[in-house]
C-alpha cells in the first residue's frame, strides 16, 4: 500500500472521528448536566419523603428523578396555593416577618425582584443585543440592551435629549457574569440577532456565530435582498437598513 493511500485512510478515520465527537459531545454533555440535576434535586427532596410513599423503600434499586417530580409537584400546588386569598395572606405574613430581619430581608428582596423579573411575561428583560466601544476606541464589545427606564441615574446624567440606557456585557464564556454598565443611547449600535444567538455567541467565545439574517429592500421601486447593515456610530440605535451592492446599483 502506498503512502498516499496511508495518508488518505488516516485522514479519512480522522474526519469520521471529529464527526462522531461533533455529534456525541453535546449529547453526552447534555445529558450528564440533565442526569446530575436529578440527582442534585433528589438528593435534597428524598430525605424528607416518609419511606411508605419512596419507591426506593419497596424496590432494590433507586428511582431516579423520583424526587423531581415531587418538588414540581409541590411547587405548583404552592403556587395554586398563593393564587387564592388565604395564600397570599400566608405569604404576606411571611414576608413581613422577613422584612423585620435586617440582613435576611435585603437579600430576600433582591432575589424576589430577579426572579419575577426573570420569569415574567412583560418583556421588561433584555430586548435586544447591541455593541458598544468597550474597553477602548476601535474594540467593540457585545452586550445586551435593557428598555429603556427612567431612573436616578438618567435624572443626574441627563444629556439633552440622548438618555443613558442600562446595558449588560457578559464575559466569556459565563454569560451570568458581566458588567452593568449605563451608555448613552447614540453611542449603542444595535444587532438584528436575537437574544440566544448572542448568548451562543458569547459562551463558544465567538465560534459560534448566527447566520446574517436578509431582508426585502427597496430600490428604485424595485424589491432587492441585501445583507442588513449597522446604523452608523452617533446616528442612534436605529433598525438596521441594507447596504448597496455593486450588482444593485442602478444604471446611469
Amino acid at each position: 500500500m502506498s503512502d498516499a493511500l496511508k495518508t488518505s485512510g488516516m485522514t479519512r478515520l480522522r474526519n469520521y472521528f471529529l464527526t462522531g465527537f461533533v455529534v456525541c459531545a453535546p449529547l453526552a454533555i447534555t445529558a450528564y448536566i440533565a442526569w446530575s440535576l436529578i440527582g442534585w434535586v433528589d438528593s435534597w427532596v428524598k430525605p424528607y419523603i416518609p419511606a411508605r410513599y419512596n419507591p426506593d423503600t419497596y424496590l432494590p434499586f433507586p428511582v431516579p428523578g423520583f424526587g423531581l417530580i415531587v418538588a414540581l409537584v409541590l411547587i405548583t400546588f404552592i403556587g395554586f396555593m398563593t393564587a387564592n386569598i388565604v395564600g397570599r395572606a400566608i405569604v404576606n405574613f411571611g414576608e413581613r416577618l422577613l422584612g423585620r430581619m435586617p440582613l435576611v430581608r435585603g437579600i430576600y428582596s433582591s432575589l424576589k425582584q430577579i426572579f419575577e423579573t426573570v420569569l415574567s411575561n412583560k418583556g421588561d428583560m433584555f430586548r435586544q443585543v447591541g455593541l458598544v466601544e468597550y474597553p477602548r476606541k476601535g474594540v467593540w464589545s457585545l452586550v445586551f440592551v435593557a428598555s429603556e427606564k427612567e431612573t436616578e441615574i438618567n435624572q443626574k446624567l441627563d444629556q439633552e435629549g440622548d438618555p443613558l440606557i442600562a446595558v449588560f456585557m457578559p464575559c466569556t464564556p459565563n454569560p451570568t457574569t458581566g458588567f452593568l454598565m449605563y451608555v448613552l443611547k447614540s453611542e449603542i449600535v444595535l444587532l438584528d440577532m436575537s437574544i440566544e444567538d448572542g448568548a451562543k455567541l458569547i459562551v463558544s467565545a465567538g465560534l459560534v456565530a448566527p447566520e446574517v439574517k436578509t431582508k426585502l429592500v427597496t430600490l428604485n421601486g424595485e424589491r432587492v435582498e441585501g445583507p442588513l447593515a449597522n446604523p452608523p456610530l452617533g446616528a442612534g440605535p436605529q433598525p438596521a437598513r441594507s447596504k448597496r451592492t455593486a450588482s444593485s446599483r442602478p444604471n446611469r
